[in-house]
């Protein structure tokens, strides 16, 4: 069976991960000397605190060949399949590092690395989809085929409680030119072809502006797949987080609604308070 492994940015929850047999390759999050491993040893309250403290956003690092060849390693001894997955090529060097991985394990022609050109459950939701097409006993070229086509289709969004992390980290342009004594404004970032750009740009409490968002994607809710979509939130109100499923119940579409919360990296840039909405367009 194919071996399905992402890097630790798809931001699946431990018990996602173990239903579908899913291995993580973590990401790194460095605290000024200090460096951790994303969703290992490190929290995202943890990175708030710190980035607080110190007035700047942690930098984040790709894995290391090391932990990658170790992980590999197994598997390619067992001469499996794997389809790897990573954070778009234009956040992250961690695609790079599982190429380079197979190669020093003289494995090319068994590792496939997708560069999911997106981020969080955006890159979850296709790891699930390529999970369950290995189980069912497809090829990794059946696999990657499949997941080529669904990339495009991924919808990932989401709004930011606070600007100060996303300028800090300087990932999303958009958000620069916003900057500078803007009060209460809660943008839009959506992913397109691997990057972050801001959208639509809300005012109010961010409770209220979370609602809005996802009720103004509505359409787009309504012509999704329906097999599963994701809340993924970095912290937030939990009375917040019940209306937006009971909101995305309330269509009668979704087979699944999951639930999960943001890992280090992406908390990192985003900040608390973020919530996003993430699905699969037919």
């Amino acid at each position: 069976m194919v071996k399905i492994i992402s890097d630790s940015t798809c931001d699946l929850s431990p018990e996602l991960i173990a239903k579908y047999d899913i291995d993580i390759l973590p990401l790194h999050i460095l605290l000024g000397e200090d460096e951790y491993e994303d969703g290992r040893n490190i929290t995202p309250q943890q990175i708030y605190d710190w980035s607080d403290t110190h007035k700047t956003t942690p930098k984040t690092s790709a894995p290391s060949l090391a932990e990658a060849i170790e992980l590999f390693r197994p598997y390619i001894e067992e001469k499996r399949e794997i389809v790897c997955f990573s954070i778009s090529g234009s956040m992250s060097t961690s695609g790079n590092v599982m190429r380079l991985a197979a190669e020093e394990l003289e494995a090319s022609d068994l590792v496939t690395v997708i560069d999911s050109a997106n981020l969080s459950t955006g890159i979850g939701l296709l790891v699930i989809e390529a999970a369950i097409m290995a189980e069912k006993g497809q090829s990794a070229a059946e696999i990657v085929a499949t997941i080529e086509v669904l990339k495009p289709k991924v919808r990932a969004s989401f709004v930011v409680d606070t600007l100060t992390y996303l300028y800090r980290g300087g990932r999303c342009n958009a958000v620069s030119a916003m900057a500078g004594g803007v009060l209460r404004l809660h943008p839009k970032i959506v992913v397109e072809n691997g990057a972050m750009d801001a959208s639509k740009k809300y005012r109010g409490k961010i409770n209220s502006v979370i609602m809005s968002y996802v009720k103004d994607m509505e359409e787009d809710l309504k012509s999704a797949r329906p097999e599963r979509i994701f809340i993924t939130h970095s912290g937030c109100d939990r009375d917040t987080v019940n209306a937006v499923r009971s909101y995305l119940e309330s269509f009668g579409i979704f087979h699944e609604i999951l639930e999960t919360r943001a890992g280090g990296v992406v908390s990192s840039h985003c900040g608390p308070g973020t919530l996003g909405v993430l699905f699969i367009a037919k």
